[in-house]
């Protein structure tokens, strides 16, 4: 059964087979996955995806309504506890984007704002190398997000984030999940072969 290169070992096989690539929405679920990449900057997603279920439970399972209300006495939580990743700026940055999660609402939604950027077509890579780290449609997300008050969102996060719910499918031809996200039928090419951002 072929899967994508970067799936090796158990975590990351369980994590590709179950749920990479496939849609995910509701504010909740997608404020959890935006917050995941920020942390992720600079660092494995096995990292991250191994310190997750400790991430739930210090930031209330990614409640924003709870994460906005946070004030100094839940950063310096935080900042203290040992199972997550301890950086200020990005911990500060899940606060404040809390926030914004919250005024989106008045605006059909952190759900409507993320999927509409969703692309016509994608990339059908035959390797991991063929797979960019950030497109034209990345940046638009990005750039999006940060007019609308959110902080450590940037094009390389926010295509790792399309990736992650299914917004675009890269995993590689012949992949047993290519096409699980419903994005395009099993391994076929864009009418271009190239992924449109």
């Amino acid at each position: 059964m072929r899967r994508c290169d970067w799936a090796q070992g158990e975590l990351l096989v369980a994590y590709h087979d179950i749920e990479w690539g496939m849609p995910v929405h509701g504010e909740q679920a997608l404020f959890e996955r935006l917050s995941l990449e920020a942390f992720q900057a600079g660092l494995s997603w096995a990292t991250i995806l191994a310190k997750r279920p400790a991430f739930r439970q210090a930031f209330h399972g990614f409640d924003p309504e709870a994460i906005a209300s946070y004030g100094e006495r839940d950063l310096e939580r935080l900042l203290a506890d040992e199972r997550i990743v301890r950086n200020r700026r990005k911990i500060k940055a899940v606060i404040a984007n809390a926030a914004a999660v919250l005024e989106l609402r008045g605006d059909g939604g952190l759900d409507r704002l993320i999927w509409s950027h969703k692309p016509a077509r994608t990339l059908a890579p035959r390797s991991h190398a063929e797979i960019p780290t950030r497109t034209p449609g990345s940046a638009a997300l990005a750039a999006e997000l940060r007019a609308r008050g959110f902080r450590f969102v940037g094009p390389t996060g926010c295509f790792a984030l399309m990736e992650a719910i299914g917004l675009v499918d890269t995993h590689v031809l012949g992949c047993h999940r290519r096409g699980a996200s419903g994005v395009h039928p099993p391994n076929t090419l864009s009418e271009t072969g190239q992924r449109p951002g």
